[in-house]
């Protein structure tokens, strides 16, 4: 699975981990994330993220 960086703080989401801080699974592909979900380091929604 791809892996997204934020653009804002550099934060990578790696599906392989999720975001179990956040109540997000191993294994969630980043499409699949909440509408909701925002960076945990930053606090920046999903559109400030691109594919790596």
């Amino acid at each position: 699975m791809d892996k997204y960086r934020c653009l804002i703080c550099d934060y990578i989401y790696d599906p392989a981990v999720g975001d179990p801080d956040n109540g997000v699974a191993a294994g969630t592909a980043f499409a699949d994330l909440p509408e909701e979900w925002v960076c945990p380091l930053c606090g920046a929604d999903k559109s400030n993220f691109e594919k790596v």
